[in-house]
């Protein structure tokens, strides 16, 4: 039996392998800074927002989260909830309306 080639073909579905597996790591490292990116977003929109200062806050999520992210808030009561998405990563964050802030006309 003739065996010449066969090394080729092995080191060839090897590469192949290695290739793929180091696909899927920076594809998941991808995702993982994407959730880090749009929690920060939340977190510091939510902490803007209880401040009363929305127009920082949409500024805020432009600069940190990603590119093509959504940004949704919502107030009840005395807290504001602040939910980012992108991709298929979302965030939210919770934070306590600071004395003195009402909810924005029509919110809550």
């Amino acid at each position: 039996m003739n065996d010449r080639g066969s090394v080729t073909v092995e080191a060839a579905l090897g590469i192949c392998s290695l290739v793929a597996v180091f696909g899927l790591l920076l594809l998941g490292c991808a995702a993982v800074l994407g959730q880090v990116r749009c929690q920060d977003a939340a977190v510091e929109a939510a902490r803007l927002l209880a401040r009363g200062d929305a127009p920082r806050a949409e500024r805020a999520v432009r600069d940190l989260a990603p590119a093509d992210a959504r940004y949704e808030h919502a107030i009840s009561g005395d807290q504001v909830r602040v939910r980012v998405s992108a991709h298929w990563t979302r965030a939210e964050a919770v934070a306590v309306l600071e004395p003195g802030q009402v909810p924005e006309p029509g919110e809550g």
